[in-house]
């Protein structure tokens, strides 16, 4: 029987980094994840937003180069509309190297990490893992759901889980050579993305290419539509389409906001199990990192002064208002059905008011609001530290 004051369920970013700050305030904490190595199996495009990059100290050698260009692209892939930021917008990670970088932080902060280990379930402070050593029983104070779109500790807790859900498929290429201008190249056409958007990335270090959209709406299923997209996708050249050493991602990906119930006496979900990402953009690194630090302040409180319902502030419903406007507009593009259709919106994006509305988007400062500061919480809600 193993007993610790926190067991996080799931090693992404948003697991360790709540593992990392309730470590750091001095609580025992123990983080499984039932890969055997952080570096494999990796499901994000792993985009950081400007915001991402000014609050978070992230390793600079483990990001791509800065992106200001943006290419959107109608389905015939003419004529399409260029927006230039004067700022730094995106930078790509290597994913895996962060990951590692993150379970080296928590280690150091006093986190004990168990991969190759699976969550079984449990409730009322007592949970089943399996790992090496067989089963395990853990008696944890609180468990915090890092677990995924499809979170098994939502379930347990008796929390919501997400319902509204995209499945994405991407390449990730070597690029030969540098490239002048890093672009970020997004084509609007139901029939790669139904529901989405096709994706090109190419920052002069490695090629994403991806899709993503409604399952049950892909004629030829994820994985055949995008090896057709990456055939003759923009912004990659023909000497960067090799078959051969390439690194292959997929995933659900939650759209349906936040989540309204992510706590409960006995705990709380984050990241994706949390629905921390964005309706329209499917971004979810962003609001990932800020939601942890939201969680690791809830916790804090519910374990230094013995109260569970301080998990009450925790409070999905009243996050989920940021995401009203994002959750709508995601409502649109789901109607967006058939290539003709696709092209007549992609003719508002030619006018100045589609242009404006697009920066908005994509240029914006907004990001998922961050955890409240009192007295008692600021110490974890201020530490900005990366991995």
């Amino acid at each position: 029987m193993r007993h610790t004051d926190v067991l996080v369920v799931g090693a992404g970013l948003a697991g360790l980094r709540v593992a990392t700050l309730l470590a750091e305030n001095g609580h025992s904490v123990v983080v499984i994840d039932r890969r055997r190595d952080l570096t494999t199996s990796i499901r994000t495009t792993g985009i950081f937003v400007r915001r991402t990059l000014d609050d978070y100290d992230l390793p600079d050698h483990l990001l791509g180069p800065a992106i200001r260009r943006v290419v959107l692209y109608p389905p015939s892939l003419q004529d399409p509309v260029e927006l230039v930021s004067e700022r730094d917008e995106y930078r790509v990670g290597e994913m895996g190297a962060l990951y590692a970088a993150g379970a080296r932080a928590a280690a150091k902060a006093g986190a004990e990490l168990r991969l190759g280990t699976r969550y079984l379930g449990g409730s009322n402070g007592r949970y089943e893992v399996s790992g090496p050593e067989g089963s395990v029983a853990v008696n944890a104070r609180f468990v915090v759901g890092a677990d995924g779109a499809r979170s098994r500790v939502a379930r347990d807790l008796g929390l919501d889980r997400n319902t509204h859900l995209l499945v994405g498929a991407e390449d990730v290429f070597n690029v030969s050579e540098p490239v002048d201008s890093p672009a970020f190249h997004c084509v609007l056409d139901p029939r790669l993305a139904p529901g989405y958007i096709g994706w090109v990335i190419n920052d002069g270090k490695h090629a994403h290419v991806g899709t993503a959209g409604y399952s049950r709406r892909f004629r030829g299923g994820v994985r055949g539509t995008l090896d057709e997209f990456a055939a003759r996708a923009p912004g990659l050249a023909e000497a960067d389409r090799s078959p051969a050493d390439v690194e292959r991602r997929g995933g659900p990906i939650p759209v349906g906001g936040l989540l309204r119930r992510i706590s409960s006496p006995d705990g709380l979900l984050v990241g994706d199990a949390a629905g921390a990402v964005s309706p329209l953009t499917a971004g979810g690194l962003d609001p990932c990192l800020r939601l942890s630090d939201y969680a690791a302040v809830a916790v804090d409180e519910a374990l230094r002064t013995g109260q569970r319902n301080a998990l009450r502030e925790y409070d999905g419903v009243a996050l989920r208002r940021k995401f009203t406007g994002r959750l709508m507009m995601r409502h649109a593009l789901a109607q967006v059905k058939h290539p003709t259709m696709a092209s007549a919106g992609f003719g508002v994006l030619r006018t100045p008011f589609g242009r404006a509305a697009a920066r908005k988007v994509l240029f914006g400062d907004r990001s998922f609001p961050d955890p409240p500061e009192t007295q008692s919480t600021a110490p974890v809600a201020q530490r900005r530290t990366g991995v």
